[in-house]
This record gives C-alpha cells, structure tokens and sequence, in this order.
C-alpha cells in the first residue's frame, strides 16, 4: 500500500487490522500446505490400505509394507491432525465439546486401534478413513478461512480513505504539517479544496460542499458551513475549510465502522451456532453409542476383539464427514458473495434472516446508483451538440459539483 493512503486516526488502527491480516493470511497459508500434503501422502496410503484394497479388488503387498503404511498414518495423524487435536485441547479447557472434540475423536480412536492392529492386534486397520477425513476437514477450514480473507480486504479499502498528514495550523496563524496520527482533541487544521478531511470535526471557518459519498453512499456533495460536522475521510470541495478536531484514533467515526466489520467477521452466524450445538451433541451421543456397541456385542458372547473393532467402526463414522465440508462451503459463498457486491455485513445473524425480507426501503438513492453525476438524456428540439456547446461554456468556470 502506497505510504501516501495510508490510515490516519487509523494509523495505529491500520498497524493492528495489518497484523491481524498477517496472522489470518499465514493461518491460511498453513491449512493449505497441511491440506496439499497430506492429500499426497493420502494417495500411498490407500494403495497400500487393506480395507481400500479389498473393496476396490486389488492386492497390493510387499515385505514391509504394513509397516510403510503405519509410518504415512502417523505422518499424516499429526501433522495433517495437529490443527484439529490443539482445537481438542482448547475445547477441553473450555469445557465445551465441539467439532473439534468430535474430530478429534475420531482420528486418535482410528490411528490408535489401528496403530494396535499393525503391531499384533486383531482386526482391521482405519488408516485409509484416517487420512480420509484429515483432508476433508482441513480442505473445509481452508476454504472457510480464504473466504473471510477475502471479505476483510473490503476493510483495507476503508482504511485506505483517510490521509496520512494534516495542515496543523499553530498560534501565528501559518501552518504545519503533522502526521494525522498525531493529531490531538481540539487541535485546528487547514483543508485545502479537493483534500480529505483528516479526522471527525467541527467547522469553525469557511463554507465548502463535501463528498462523503464513500461512507454514506450519498452521491451528491454536502454543503457544510460553520458548527457543522465532517466526517474523517470525506473529500472536501470548492472552499478552504478550518476545521477543529472532536475525535481522533478508536472514536472516530471511520475506527466504529472498521471495528463493526471486525466484530462481525468474528462473529458466528446462526448456521455455525447450530452446527457447533449438532457436533456438540453428536460428539456425546456417538460415545454413548460406542459404549453401547461394545456392551452389545461383548455381551453377546463375541470377542473383545471384534467387539472393540465394531465399537471403533462406529466412533469414526460418527464423526460427520459433510457437516465439517458443507458449513464452510455454504459460509465461503455467502461472504465472497457479499463482499463481491460491496456489503460489510454488521451481523451474521441478521444476514442470513434477510432471505424472509419481503420488502426493504432505501433512505437514500445513492445506495442504489453509480455514486457520480453523468449526463443520461438530451432533450432538444436543436442539434444535440449545439445545446452541448453552450452547456459546456457556461459551466467551464463553475464550481458548483453537478458542474
């Protein structure tokens, strides 16, 4: 970003929304890499799987290859796993089960009973669901997370508005060039025609028709006089304007609607809510069931062996492959969607009730329009490009802003 756009009451504001950007974006980059890698080692993995080769009518072995296929596992257990088993420690210590838990659940009961059936035990190994499922979970967190990366650029354009120096002007009279980021309450600036206004202010000296068309929407210039208020990052028109400053840094009007945006990209919507309540539950209802397999099976007179086997079967199936796919899918596309069309969505809540909405009233057109003035029809009954001329030479020295 070029140093001249800079953020200004936004500046420290900009440095934090720059390192919250930087730890996303690097989270992203992480899931991807654990995402692509483990799909590579997933391939040999089912190769070399029994149940995979069984099912699809092949046999593939060779001396050590059991062995080989333990080692991919494990590879893929905890460095494709690792995001998902630290995601188990902390819902641990928050006391509250979630897909994380159930995930978790899942991949430590398959890699752990099958660990025990390469090294002696009898039964069948999962490594193949394993690995499986690893890459599908860590496939829907990517997506989810690029999409919210991609709806926060729309917050680097808002930081973008505002100037990174103001006109200070000192006791004398003259004037003095500060970084915005140091302006204080009650401080006076200067605005020159066609600058930005610095920060949220009081008119004291000057008259001037203001565009604020990018915070409100509203294409058509403000016409501001003394004891009226500006909006920091609003660009001021014909007139020189002295303006003393009210808010600076977190209260100023831009900081609230950055902050608002930020709130609601980490909020949950109520899709996300209920899927956390689904895997919650589905994680206490699958141990229940679990314990209740085994019960059956040990009971009926069958091996602890194939008992423990039918009671793992049913502890990692439990574990909703498309419930971890399916949520961020149906998230990604709503966001990237939104942000494509200009939408910083305050509630994820309220965005999802807006599909009941069966009328909305806009306050302002420009809202709806382009944010500029063009010319849509000549009506004339001389040449089209006679009325132009005349049109043209009478507002070449106007500065009125629909000329």
């Amino acid at each position: 970003m070029p140093k001249k756009e800079l953020s200004s009451d936004g500046k420290n504001h900009h440095q934090s929304h720059q390192e919250k950007h930087h730890d996303h974006n690097h989270m992203i980059h992480d899931f991807k890499r654990r995402f692509y890698v483990s799909l590579a080692v997933t391939v040999p993995i089912l190769i070399l799987s029994p149940m995979i080769q069984m099912l699809l009518g092949f046999h593939f072995v060779f001396p050590g290859s059991i062995y080989i296929l333990f080692v991919l596992a494990t590879f893929v257990f905890f460095y494709g796993g690792w995001p998902f088993l630290t995601g188990l420690r902390d819902e641990i210590i928050k006391r509250s089960p979630g897909m994380m838990t159930l995930i978790s659940m899942a991949i430590i009961v398959a890699y752990g009973y099958s660990s025990l059936v390469i090294f002696g035990f009898q039964g069948e190994n999962f490594f193949g669901e394993l690995a499986t499922l690893i890459d599908i979970m860590l496939l829907g967190h990517w997506i989810e997370m690029r999409s919210i990366m991609k709806a926060s650029l729309s917050l680097e354009e808002l930081v973008k508005l505002m100037p990174i120096e103001a006109h200070l002007i000192i006791n004398d009279g003259e004037t003095k060039e500060i970084p915005v980021s140091e302006l204080k309450e009650r401080d006076r600036v200067l605005v020159k025609p066609g600058e930005k206004i610095p920060a949220d202010g009081v008119i004291v000296k000057g008259r001037s028709n203001v565009d604020e068309s990018m915070l409100t929407g509203e294409s058509v210039p403000v016409g501001k006089t003394v004891d009226d208020e500006l909006i920091g990052g609003s660009i001021n028109g014909e007139g020189s304007l002295t303006l003393s400053i009210q808010k600076t840094g977190e209260e100023s009007y831009l900081s609230q609607v950055l902050q608002l945006v930020q709130d609601a990209q980490a909020s949950k919507s109520r899709t996300q809510a209920l899927s956390d309540r689904a895997a919650k539950w589905l994680f206490y209802v699958a141990v229940g069931a679990g314990a209740i397999t085994w019960a059956i099976w040990f009971g009926l007179g069958y091996g602890f062996d194939l008992a423990l086997e039918r009671t793992v079967t049913v502890l990692v199936i439990a574990c909703p492959h498309a419930l971890g796919l399916a949520v961020p899918l149906v998230i990604a596309k709503s966001i990237a969607l939104s942000a494509s069309k200009g939408l910083l969505i305050r509630n994820r809540m309220g965005f999802e009730e807006a599909r009941n909405l069966d009328a909305i009233v806009f306050d302002k057109t420009g809202t709806l329009t382009k944010g500029e003035f063009r010319v849509t029809d000549i009506v004339t009954d001389r040449k089209e490009e006679e009325l132009l001329k005349w049109a043209a030479s009478l507002e070449s020295q106007s500065e009125h802003p629909i000329a």
